[in-house]
């Protein structure tokens, strides 16, 4: 495999750590994307953070032309950002909508993803280790469609 995994986070990622560990836990971005980077066996990683809706977008264009698969936590971009899902649905590979949280058990606001309807698959609630989840199921993903 040769094109990347692009993992995408979405706007307060950034703050991981710091910003309510009672629901997001302690582990920065940083830690998250060094375990990423340990999950990955066979397929390089490019991992961004943004707040910055266009940018987010950019990066989608950017995966489309040189990506294998994306994963992405929009953050509060999934309750808001059609935008996003149009640039999503464009991508031919795998896309797996990943939340640290259970959305589900929130507040209501927190019910409707826009990205839902787009994502090969959706991991919500695993905290951190959901990024590995995801990058495993990629990976296996990926080999079985070459085999």
């Amino acid at each position: 495999m040769t094109k990347p995994i692009y993992i995408l986070n979405g706007p307060n990622l950034n703050r991981l750590g710091t910003r309510e560990p009672e629901i997001y836990g302690h582990t920065t971005l940083a830690q998250i994307e060094a375990m990423c980077r340990r999950a990955a066996t066979r397929t390089e990683i490019v991992f961004r953070q943004s707040n910055k809706e266009f940018e987010i977008i950019d990066w989608i264009h950017e995966a489309i032309d040189e990506g294998t698969a994306i994963i992405i936590n929009p953050a509060a971009f999934s309750f808001t950002s059609m935008a996003i899902m149009d640039a999503l649905k464009m991508f031919p590979g795998p896309i797996i909508e990943l939340h640290i949280s259970n959305i589900h058990r929130r507040e209501p606001i927190y019910h409707r993803s826009y990205m839902s309807a787009v994502a090969s698959a959706v991991i919500a609630g695993l905290g951190p280790h959901g990024y590995v989840a995801a990058v495993r199921a990629v990976e296996d993903s990926l080999l079985e469609a070459v085999a």
